[in-house]
């Protein structure tokens, strides 16, 4: 691929991104550089095949890319449904007000703490706001996304990349014996 072809799609997150030269974790690789452009060749589940503008290619844990904030040329479409960042603002504010509701609640002494522990069980809520950028998480889908008001971009992943469908070739996960993300 010449310079003239490479479009990047992605840039590396800020601190870095592991590679592997296969989409398992048996073989660790060099790590990209924090905010490295990289195009995204192929995906597998989790997985994502990047090349760099030098053509070097290898495989990362695709949700952890950050997306451009513009589209490849050719590939402009409208704003769909899924895109559409408000369906997850309602979600994540529904959370937020219950999560308040219980601790006015504790605080109030109409439920003890383990009432409050109990009602609040499971309840996660991912919101980081800084002016027009949000970073918001939809453990729905396992991921945060960056959002621009407009869209929402894939950010990061909650858990390690996995290959959707095929359960014997899933990774192992960090630890013992596990990769490390």
């Amino acid at each position: 691929m010449d310079a003239l072809e490479f479009r990047p799609t992605h840039v590396a997150p800020p601190d870095g991104l592991a590679t592997w030269t296969r989409p398992d974790f048996s073989e660790p690789s060099v790590r990209l550089d924090a905010l490295l452009p990289v195009q995204v060749a192929d995906r597998l589940g989790d997985w994502a095949r990047v090349v760099c503008s030098n053509g070097w290619t290898a495989w990362v844990d695709g949700r952890l890319l950050v997306s451009l904030p513009h589209r490849p040329p050719g590939t402009a479409q409208p704003l769909t449904r899924a895109d559409d960042p408000r369906p997850l603002l309602r979600r994540l504010e529904h959370a937020l007000t219950q999560y308040r509701e219980q601790a006015e609640d504790l605080a109030e002494g109409t439920i003890d703490l383990e009432a409050f522990r109990h009602l609040t069980r499971g309840l996660r809520l991912g919101v980081v706001l800084d002016g027009d950028a949000a970073w918001l998480l939809d453990l729905d889908q396992g991921r945060w996304f960056y959002c621009d008001g407009l869209q929402l971009h894939s950010y990061a992943a909650v858990e390690p990349p996995g290959t959707s469908g095929n359960p014997a070739a899933a990774p192992p996960g960090p630890g013992p014996g596990g990769g490390d993300v």
